[in-house]
């Protein structure tokens, strides 16, 4: 999944951006709130997660810009103020969760996977695909209770492409959503990883991942 984070602190962009890969997440980072801004305008996103603190415009006001402007991405605010009202008028601008600093990395991880889950319609955090289940807070993959070891990037394509069973998603997209920034990455990548993905989930005969030729990947 991907992730805008909007914070000015180097130190905490540094430790979330390597704890939230090493998730499999795609992270794209600024910390500045115009930046911010057109990072949005130009990608999107899953989750935001937004400092109130912002050189060139502030969380509160670059929350409420996007809201109007019609953005659903679900948005944690990540912040030191822990009065009442600051959460107050955070949620009520649209913000989809709080979190006050300092935090643990795990309640962070579990607040992102249940706005994951909310976006899509997710109630429960197990998602089944055929004869797997994923288990989208524990990042595991059983069949018929037996464990399915993925990478993380690997569990992070087979989520994305399971979260949106019925629509074929492009290479394009799938890069831009487990690679975020990097730009570089070339679609045969993505390729080589439903391969694998594919030798690890299936058995001979089965297709729970299919090929749309020309244009990329469908869970049905």
């Amino acid at each position: 999944m991907k992730i805008l984070l909007i914070e000015d602190s180097l130190r905490l962009q540094h430790s979330l951006k390597e704890g939230l890969s090493h998730e499999g997440f795609a992270v794209d980072i600024t910390g500045n709130g115009l930046e911010g801004l057109e990072f949005i305008e130009v990608y999107e996103y899953d989750v935001i997660i937004l400092d109130l603190m912002l050189p060139g415009m502030d969380g509160l006001s670059l929350l409420k810009k996007i809201r109007q402007d019609g953005n659903r991405s679900q948005v944690l605010i990540l912040s030191a103020k822990d009065q009442i009202q600051d959460r107050v008028r955070g949620l009520d601008l649209g913000a989809d969760d709080y979190l006050i600093k300092p935090f643990a990395f795990e309640e962070l991880l579990a607040r992102l996977r249940t706005l994951i889950r909310r976006k899509f319609d997710q109630k429960s955090p197990r998602l089944n695909i055929g004869p797997l289940t994923l288990n989208l807070s524990s990042l595991r993959v059983t069949r018929e209770g037996k464990q399915i070891l993925l990478s993380p990037k690997e569990f992070a394509l087979l989520e994305y492409l399971s979260v949106r069973q019925g629509s074929v998603i492009s290479r394009e997209k799938l890069i831009e959503h487990l690679y975020g920034g990097d730009r570089d990455v070339g679609s045969n990548v993505i390729d080589v990883m439903v391969c694998h993905v594919r030798k690890k989930i299936e058995l001979p005969g089965e297709k729970l991942i299919k090929t749309v030729r020309g244009y990329g990947y469908l869970v049905e």
